[in-house]
């Protein structure tokens, strides 16, 4: 698995981004979109929480609530939390492999 580790994290990010497409697409279908919101919060919670990513998992939860309650106060704050978030998870990742790699 050790020799992976790169690839897991490339994995993760490349994901990461299409389930943030998938977000902002549930987001701007408005009620209508609030299972695909849910969904993608989830999966995305799911696989942050694996990676390590607790803070961007948190945020996912908090998202998957509001679209399982079907309430949308607070959605695009939520939104633009987890984009940030999603920055500095991609940078802190993008730096691990850089280092993984170069002990290699």
């Amino acid at each position: 698995m050790e020799a992976e580790y790169p690839i897991l994290l490339d994995t993760f990010l490349k994901d990461s981004e299409q389930r943030l497409v998938q977000l902002h697409h549930a987001r701007a279908a408005q009620a209508p979109g609030l299972p695909a919101l849910g969904m993608a919060a989830h999966s995305l919670k799911g696989s942050s929480g694996n990676m390590g990513a607790t803070r961007l998992a948190e945020l996912c939860q908090q998202l998957e609530e509001r679209a399982q309650c079907n309430e949308l106060t607070g959605v695009d704050e939520l939104l633009r939390k987890v984009d940030v978030e999603f920055i500095t998870v991609r940078r802190l990742f993008n730096v691990e492999r850089q280092r993984f790699i170069g002990q290699g």
